[in-house]
């Protein structure tokens, strides 16, 4: 149960870095997009272009997945 615990603190503390970051970039973010997806469809993922889809999509989660691998390797070492 803790290693759970530490791997989910370690993926919210990367979101909230990542979210800041690629805010301060002026990348759409979840909390931008996904209003828009709910109101207008899959039309506002075309209308969202090339750079916020593959951030959102791709790099968003392998971004994610870093946050679990250093729960992890957190874990490990406790």
């Amino acid at each position: 149960m803790l290693r759970l615990y530490i791997i989910g603190v370690c993926i919210l503390i990367i979101a909230i870095i990542a979210n800041m970051i690629v805010g301060y970039l002026g990348v759409s973010t979840w909390y931008n997009f996904g209003p828009q997806f709910f109101a207008k469809g899959f039309s506002a993922v075309k209308e969202a272009g090339f750079i916020n889809c593959l951030w959102l999509f791709i790099l968003y989660p392998l971004t994610l997945s870093l946050g679990y691998i250093l729960g992890d390797k957190l874990h490990s070492l406790l």
